[in-house]
């Protein structure tokens, strides 16, 4: 609790002293990671960004592939204001230049920082420790060196509130376009700054409308691109959200675990005990706004957000901040000290992880075609040199090269027969024992798909990449169970990854290379149509020439035959094919039924 002399904050020091030392440690967060690689979806505001050169006013309408699908980023989450400034960027530079781009975007950390000032002065009897628990904040240490919409956003809310509290209506409704054209979660802005109009400024009809300017920007943002494209990307983004399952109650109620574990780490979590016994028998109006403003804020993160991850709660930072503010200085700097040591970790952690990709791609040799079956900064820098982005069902051939992310997410796809062999190989694995993604730490920092920790004490591996020289190789076996170790390599196309212990799932239809027989063998299909299934026929063919085909009335499990035939070449091709595939909402494959075995077998 605090006492009467510490309402005297951080006496000697003037307000203009204690705004330098706030840029000062802004200056000192963004500085030392000025060369932080290319990370995360930077990528993909990248690709807007080089869009923003053919259409400025369209930088969104960019294609690109996620999860191995071709993807339309008008249904990107966030609206274009990155893309145009990172668009802007590249305009200038004529290339993408790590060190120059994050020397550009601590202007929005400073802006962060300068709207949090003036919040602390109205809300915080210790302005100065409010702000530097504030900038302490994990997620702001850590994500403010990307190029993401995360700290854009955060700027343009920040600035939204303070300029609002400070009357500035007009400033104010700058701000929150700003703000709206960053992230849709600006549409949050309504209902707080209208408890904020309810609790001091009622009887204000400027104030009443200036909360309603997010929303109508949202609105007109999408108005206009149904006008000048015929697409609404609301709409686009809905459809995505419900192909991927990303807004299912199961990944609703994960993503919701993992919120709550970054809302307790917003700052140093031993603050938060004095803190509410501080504001809990408090009624007045700056801690109803407060407390309203995190409330409202969390309640509709958990509404909108399906992955949990922690840069969502950083426009929640500044209201706990400015409460925990309220007890002792020296709580608040020990607290301070704890949490921005935290912060730091993360980050030297977090530069360590990207920069392995770049130090990867760098030293991976040069060759005729490169296939990046991984997301991220690994994507980048291997396009930058050449390096194409893998699709799911991607043939490859021989003399190409396949470069695999371990932790990342790995597309589908299909050797011809042929058999990959290693040539480079890397694992990152950051000294110091803190994680916030790796393949076996359990951590939500960025996602909820490997844990719902905040973050993971550790030494494991973050990840593993892997590049592979395709080359030919003659198949094997001329019977192919789907469980065979030789599977891999003479599986053309068609069919997915080992489902269960015996079978895979195939498309509309799936081709093997298979030995040929030494005498006239039948061709034999083993195979389960699944209830859900609409495949009623089943072709089988040898090189191209159909040699049975059988329709079925039911589903069921099925072993098609085709006569003994004599083959004079030393490997065959067979396909197996049905009259029609089908797709599930959470699973983004064409299915068509359930392979068992192919091949020749008497």
């Amino acid at each position: 609790m605090e006492t009467a002399g510490d309402r005297q904050p951080n006496r000697g020091l003037s307000g203009a002293a204690q705004l330098t030392i706030v840029f000062a440690v802004v200056l000192l967060l963004r500085i030392p990671f000025l060369h932080q690689a290319i990370q995360g979806d930077d990528v993909f505001y990248l690709y807007g960004a080089e869009h923003a050169q053919i259409e400025p006013l369209h930088p969104n309408h960019a294609h690109y592939v996620s999860l191995g699908d071709l993807v339309d980023m008008r249904g990107h989450p966030h609206p274009p204001f990155n893309m145009w400034f990172l668009g802007a960027l590249l305009a200038v530079a004529g290339d993408i230049r790590e060190a120059r781009f994050h020397a550009a975007y601590i202007l929005f950390s400073l802006i962060a920082a300068l709207a949090m000032w003036s919040l602390a002065r109205r809300f915080s009897p210790h302005p100065l420790w409010a702000v530097l628990l504030f900038l302490a904040t994990p997620a702001f240490v850590v994500n403010g060196s990307s190029l993401e919409s995360d700290l854009p956003f955060l700027a343009f809310w920040m600035a939204s509130i303070a300029l609002f509290a400070g009357r500035r209506y007009g400033w104010s409704a700058l701000a929150m376009v700003a703000a709206s054209l960053a992230a849709y979660q600006a549409i949050f802005l309504t209902p707080i700054l209208a408890l904020y109009v309810w609790l001091y400024d009622r009887h204000s009809r400027a104030a009443w409308a200036a909360t309603l300017v997010a929303p109508v920007t949202l609105v007109a943002w999408q108005i206009f691109e149904r006008v000048s494209t015929g697409a609404v990307p609301a709409t686009i983004l809905a459809g995505y959200l419900q192909t991927y399952g990303w807004q299912s109650v199961a990944n609703k109620l994960r993503s919701a675990a993992a919120l709550s574990g970054h809302a307790v780490w917003l700052v140093f979590p031993l603050l938060l005990p004095p803190a509410f016994l501080a504001s809990r028998k408090r009624r007045d109006p700056d801690t109803l706004f407060l407390t309203g403003w995190i409330a409202l804020f969390f309640a509709g993160a958990l509404v909108i957000f399906f992955a949990g991850s922690a840069r969502y709660l950083l426009p929640m930072a500044a209201p706990v901040a400015l409460l925990v503010s309220r007890i002792r200085p020296r709580w608040l700097a020990a607290g301070f000290v704890c949490q921005m040591a935290l912060s730091l970790a993360l980050a030297v952690v977090n530069y360590q992880h990207w920069d392995g990709y770049r130090k990867f791609a760098e030293s991976l040799g040069s060759y005729p075609r490169v296939w990046i079956n991984g997301e991220w900064g690994l994507r980048y820098y291997l396009e930058s040199r050449g390096g194409l982005p893998m699709q799911n069902q991607q043939a490859v051939r021989p003399g190409d090269v396949v470069v695999t992310s371990e932790l990342s997410y790995q597309a589908h796809y299909t050797t011809g027969g042929a058999a990959l062999t290693p040539i480079s190989q890397r694992e990152i694995r950051p000294r110091l024992p803190f994680r916030l993604i790796g393949l076996d730490s359990p951590s939500a920092y960025s996602t909820i798909s490997r844990g719902l920790r905040p973050f993971d004490i550790s030494r494991g591996p973050i990840d593993r990449i892997r590049a592979e020289l395709v080359v030919e190789r003659q198949p094997s076996l001329a019977y192919l169970p789907m469980n065979a170790p030789e599977a891999a390599q003479q599986i053309v196309s068609g069919l997915y990854g080992l489902d269960g212990a015996t079978w895979r799932w195939m498309g509309a239809r799936a081709v093997v290379l298979v030995k040929s027989p030494a005498e006239p063998t039948p061709l034999r299909a083993v195979f389960t149509i699944p209830p859900m299934a609409p495949a009623r026929r089943v072709t089988l063919s040898i090189d191209g020439q159909e040699v049975a085909s059988q329709t079925y009335a039911a589903p069921g499990s099925y072993t098609l035959e085709a006569p003994p035939r004599a083959i004079a070449t030393p490997t065959v091709t067979v396909t197996i094919a049905i009259d029609k595939a089908f797709t599930v909402p959470t699973d983004t494959r064409e299915l068509g039924i359930i392979v068992n075995e192919l091949g020749f077998r008497k």
